[in-house]
C-alpha cells in the first residue's frame, strides 16, 4: 500500500535518470484502479512523462506527399480520390511522383476536404527532376 510520503517524491523529470524512474513507476503502476492514491500518482507521473518527451523528443511532422499516401493508404482511397482536391489525374500523379509541388490552393482543399493538416502540407520537400 502506498504510503503519504511516497506521494510526496513526485518530481519534474529534468534528466534522462529521471525520466527512466518515472517510466520505472508507471509501469510499476500501471494496473492501478482510478481514484485511488496509487491511480493518481500514476496520472500525475504519466502527465509528467508526457510533458518531457514533447520536450525533449519531438517527432519531426511527415513529409507532405508522405503524409497524403497514409492518408490515401490508411482510409483504402485511391489516387482517384485525389483528383477533386489536386487536379486531373496527371496533376495527382505529378505531385506524389514529386514532379510537381503542391500548391497553397491543394493544401487548402485536402485540409479541407480530407483533414490532413494544413501543417504538414506547407512544408517544404524535395522534388524529383523532370527529366530523370
Amino acid at each position: 500500500m502506498e504510503t503519504r510520503d511516497e506521494a510526496v517524491h513526485i518530481k519534474p523529470i529534468k534528466t534522462d535518470a529521471d525520466y527512466q524512474a518515472a517510466l520505472a513507476e508507471v509501469e510499476r503502476l500501471y494496473d492501478a484502479a482510478a481514484d485511488t492514491p496509487a491511480g493518481d500518482r500514476l496520472e500525475v507521473l504519466v502527465a509528467l512523462i508526457e510533458a518531457y518527451e514533447t520536450k525533449h523528443y519531438q517527432v519531426p511532422l511527415p513529409d507532405p506527399v508522405a503524409a497524403i499516401e497514409y492518408h490515401l493508404e490508411s482510409r483504402g482511397l485511391t489516387r482517384r480520390d485525389l483528383e477533386p482536391y489536386i487536379g486531373s489525374r496527371a496533376r495527382v500523379s505529378e505531385v506524389l511522383q514529386r514532379r510537381r509541388p503542391l500548391t497553397i490552393r491543394m493544401i487548402r482543399r485536402l485540409h479541407a476536404g480530407l483533414g490532413i493538416p494544413a501543417e504538414v502540407l506547407i512544408q517544404p520537400y524535395e522534388l524529383r527532376n523532370s527529366a530523370a
